[in-house]
C-alpha cells in the first residue's frame, strides 16, 4: 500500500505580493509567506513602515523587498504589477472602512470605500491575473474580505455592502480563471486588534458587542489570519478556488 503525500505547505521559489503590508493583517501576512518560502514585496502608502518591515524580515533571512503602491490609484497599480511582477501568490489587505448608520452615509465616504474595497481589489486582482496568464504561470489570489462579507452589521452598510461585492467579483474570477490554474479565494476575519481597530476594543460597549458575537470568547488576532494566508496560498490548497475562508470565531456560524 502506497500512503498518500501531504501536499507541501511550502512557498520556496514563489513571488508573493502583499498589500495593505504597513501594519496589522498585510504585515502579518507578509510575514507569513516570507517564513514559508516565498519572495515577498510588500506594498503600501506608507514608506517607512515598509522599510523596516523589509529590514526585519531580511534579518530572519527572509527574501522581501518595499514598494509604495496606492491600490485606488489603479493606472499605476497596473503599471507597477506589471514591471514588477508576475506574482504567483496575491495577497491584498488594502482596505477602508468608514462607518455610519446607512442613513448618514454620505456619497464621498462610500466612493471612498468602495474606490479602494472594491475597485481597487477588482483591478489589483486582475493585474496579478494579466501576468500569470502571459507568463503560463500558475497562482493564488487572495483578497482579504470581512466576515461583514457574509453577515450584516450596525452602521456598517456601505462597509459590507463592498465586501459583498469582492465576493462576488472572486466566484466570478474563479470561474474565468480556473482554466489557467489560477485560483482566487478570500479571507473573511472577525474583528481583529490591529492599530486601526484598537479604538473600537477601547470603547467598553463595542468591545463587549463584539465579544459576544465571537463563539470561542475571545477577539481575533493577526497571528489568527497568518496560517489561513499561508495554506490558501500553497499547494494544500490546491483544489480550493472561488470561496471564502472564514476566520471568524464562529461569529457567522448562527
Amino acid at each position: 500500500m502506497e500512503l498518500p503525500k501531504t501536499p507541501s505547505f511550502r512557498l520556496d521559489g514563489q513571488t508573493a505580493l502583499i498589500t495593505g503590508a504597513s501594519s496589522g493583517i498585510g504585515r502579518a501576512a507578509a510575514v507569513a509567506l516570507a517564513e514559508a518560502g516565498a519572495h515577498v514585496t510588500v506594498a503600501a502608502r506608507r514608506v517607512d513602515a515598509l522599510e523596516q518591515l523589509v529590514g526585519k524580515l531580511q534579518e530572519a533571512g527572509c527574501g522581501a523587498r518595499a514598494q509604495v503602491m496606492d491600490v485606488a490609484n489603479i493606472p499605476l497599480t497596473q503599471k507597477l504589477v506589471s514591471d514588477l511582477g508576475p506574482f504567483d501568490i496575491l495577497l491584498n489587505s488594502a482596505g477602508l472602512a468608514r462607518h455610519s448608520p446607512a442613513v448618514d452615509t454620505n456619497e464621498a465616504d462610500f466612493d471612498a470605500v468602495s474606490d479602494l474595497n472594491v475597485k481597487g481589489a477588482y483591478f489589483l486582482t486582475q493585474a496579478v491575473a494579466k501576468g500569470l496568464i502571459a507568463a503560463g504561470r500558475s497562482g493564488s489570489l487572495i483578497n482579504i474580505s470581512s466576515q461583514m462579507a457574509h453577515v450584516g452589521g450596525i452602521d456598517r452598510a456601505a462597509y459590507c455592502a463592498t465586501k459583498h461585492a469582492v465576493e462576488g467579483f472572486t466566484k466570478a474570477m474563479a470561474i474565468e480563471f480556473g482554466k489557467y490554474d489560477i485560483r482566487v479565494n478570500t479571507i473573511c476575519p472577525t474583528f481583529i486588534l490591529t492599530e486601526l481597530t484598537q479604538a473600537t476594543f477601547d470603547d467598553p460597549e463595542k468591545r463587549g458587542w463584539v465579544e459576544r458575537q465571537i463563539k470561542l470568547n475571545r477577539v481575533g488576532q493577526v497571528e489568527d489570519i497568518m496560517g489561513a494566508a499561508v495554506f490558501l496560498a500553497s499547494d494544500a490548497a490546491a483544489m480550493i478556488t472561488g470561496t471564502s475562508l472564514l476566520v471568524d470565531g464562529g461569529w457567522t456560524a448562527e
